[in-house]
């Protein structure tokens, strides 16, 4: 037998025998005790997942993280797979520094992301996915997985108000949701494009708002239509698409000989939050045939609420929806549902392939739940029981409190930072997204100009440098259209309290109100650094340190920080090095 000689030869056999594998009744030897040893495994690593991953990692005096650059990481960690494998206790070790070294998306202080918090019901059905280890394509392989996708969808399409149900399913993220959207919309304008291809179509345009997720131009570029048949679409200074200017952007794709098909408007947009006009945008939609989806990835969770589903008024009108479960509702990621006013069973004619060895329809079991056919994914994880659980085990009254309570604390935020010194809101909050700039002490008295914009675009990115070194707390920024950098608070968490709220503002204070002075050291450093006195402005360093400033490095490079104010410096300075300042001298 060729193949058992290559296993002898190639050292893959060890010390068991030839018999031993090739014989089908004989068992592996030491089974009994190999089973005994997994389990054991098992059982400390969840004791660490539960101590350091759970216990620790929600823990609002632990830090949020640890960090480490990646060359730094990589001398901490053993990332080197070998020929062996390698002891017990150092795979337990690997688990843990695996958890030391991550972000702790579940601590009450981590703010960075459409997503955080812990939720436990949806963690323990991770637990339990991953135990069972199914897929989703057919009844047979995931009977209890796939009535539950089921029975949350239509509750689901009940919330949108979809009293006549629809379809559905669930997939690995709202990028892959939005393009089922754009798929299928296409898929009904013009059905042979599956077979012929784009020889079968006309130049399709598609239109988004500015504000929209860049996952409408990736699907455009992923499908074949070409980002430039992405028209974007104006939105107002509240982040919401403009409808006259929707009307504008269709007429014009029309002139041009193109025809329009499918219009993306967005619930709660990733930066400022907002909300795009659905009522409006569906009146156009209907009067030129469109379809219309709409991303509610962030927003969705709003429809849980009786207070706040008015932000997405009209989305029973709309032809598909996209709602990521795992952000405000805080399923573990990744929880994703795609749901498609059809019952036409249009998912499933753009989709299906007839795999005859998976889906036959001669099955002994009602095969309309054999759901494999309508995703363009073979294996497909049964993601709707880590959120199903949680809405078993709290409802829809806490599910709705959750919601209310996290919008609420967006309020008070919004509410002390215009309070605070220093302090000014982008916008008034809309949802639980809280932008805002934080002006240093340096600044304040500047008249308001380019050159004030200027140097507080980089007041956010040193402040978050020195917030991620030390672990106290997780926040985003970038900069929007115009305007310089900012601050995006997103409020989640149930474990998140007024008080976390209050710290997030103090530290953000204490760690910027020195930027004017840590900027005029860097330049003077910079200076020597690019000069032929590097060394003695090393030995510069050493002196100020021993006088009582502290000093630290960053991994700046070329001196952003300095350039962004228009210093004169050269540009010439070490390599990815800067000295910024922190303290002031005795």
């Amino acid at each position: 037998m060729p193949w058992m000689e290559v296993l002898i030869k190639g050292g893959l056999v060890g010390q068991t025998t030839v018999g031993e594998l090739t014989n089908p009744e004989k068992g592996s030897p030491g089974a009994a005790e190999d089973m005994e040893a997994a389990e054991s495994f098992i059982q400390q690593a969840m004791e660490i997942i539960l101590q350091e991953a759970v216990k620790k990692a929600t823990n609002v005096k632990e830090k949020v993280c640890e960090w480490r650059s990646p060359e730094q990481l990589k001398e901490l960690l053993d990332l080197e797979l070998k020929d062996t494998g390698e002891s017990e206790s150092k795979i337990l070790q690997c688990c843990r520094d695996t958890i030391r070294y991550s972000v702790k998306t579940g601590h009450p202080r981590f703010f960075n992301q459409l997503f955080a918090g812990m939720e436990p019901h949806s963690m323990v059905a991770s637990f339990i996915t991953e135990a069972i280890k199914t897929s989703l394509y057919t009844y047979e392989m995931a009977p209890v997985f796939t009535l539950i996708e089921d029975a949350l969808l239509k509750t689901m399409m009940k919330l949108i108000g979809w009293e006549e149900g629809g379809d559905g399913l669930f997939n690995p993220g709202g990028s892959m949701s939005n393009m089922y959207a754009v798929n299928l919309a296409r898929y009904r304008y013009c059905p042979d494009f599956k077979e012929i291809g784009i020889y079968a179509s006309p130049r399709l345009v598609m239109l988004t708002s500015q504000e929209g997720h860049y996952s409408i131009a990736k699907a455009a570029a992923l499908l074949g239509f070409g980002t430039k048949n992405v028209y974007v679409v104006p939105s107002d200074n509240r982040g919401k698409m403009i409808p006259s200017a929707l009307e504008e952007k269709i007429q014009l794709a029309k002139s041009e000989g193109a025809v329009p098909f499918f219009v993306n408007a967005t619930a709660g947009t990733t930066v400022l939050g907002a909300f795009d006009p659905i009522d409006e945008i569906a009146d156009i939609c209907e009067k030129h045939n469109l379809w219309l989806h709409v991303d509610a990835c962030w927003g969705g969770g709003a429809l849980v609420s009786k207070k706040h589903r008015h932000l997405l008024k009209g989305i029973q009108r709309v032809n598909s929806v996209a709602w990521n479960l795992h952000k405000m509702l805080m399923a573990t990621l990744q929880c994703s549902a795609f749901l498609v006013r059809d019952k036409s069973c249009l998912l499933q004619h753009c989709h299906c392939a007839g795999a005859s060895y998976l889906f036959q329809q001669d099955k002994f079991y009602d095969v309309s739940y054999d759901t494999g056919d309508k995703s363009v994914q073979c294996s497909r994880k049964p993601d709707a029981f880590k959120f199903w659980l949680v809405w078993k085990a709290v409802g829809t009254r806490e599910l709705e409190y959750r919601v209310d309570r996290a919008l609420a604390l967006a309020r008070y935020l919004a509410q002390e930072i215009k309070k605070r010194e220093g302090f000014r809101l982008v916008i008034e909050p809309e949802f639980a997204n809280v932008c805002f700039w934080y002006i240093p002490p340096s600044l304040r008295n500047l008249p308001e100009s380019p050159e004030l914009w200027k140097k507080l675009h980089a007041v956010a990115p040193a402040i978050k440098e020195r917030m991620m070194k030390s672990g106290s707390m997780m926040i985003g920024y970038q900069k929007h259209g115009d305007k310089p950098n900012f601050f995006r608070m997103v409020v989640i968490s149930p474990q998140v309290s007024r008080q976390d709220l209050d710290f997030v503002l103090d530290e953000i204070h204490s760690l910027g109100k020195d930027f004017q002075t840590d900027l005029a050291m860097a330049r003077a450093l910079s200076t020597l650094c690019s000069s032929s006195l590097g060394p003695k402005a090393f030995h510069m360093s050493q002196n100020l340190k021993a006088s009582g400033f502290l000093l630290h490095w960053t991994d700046l490079s070329p001196m952003s920080a300095i350039s962004s104010i228009g210093s004169k410096a050269p540009r010439t300075v070490v390599p990815a090095v800067a000295f910024t300042m922190k303290g002031t001298p005795p």
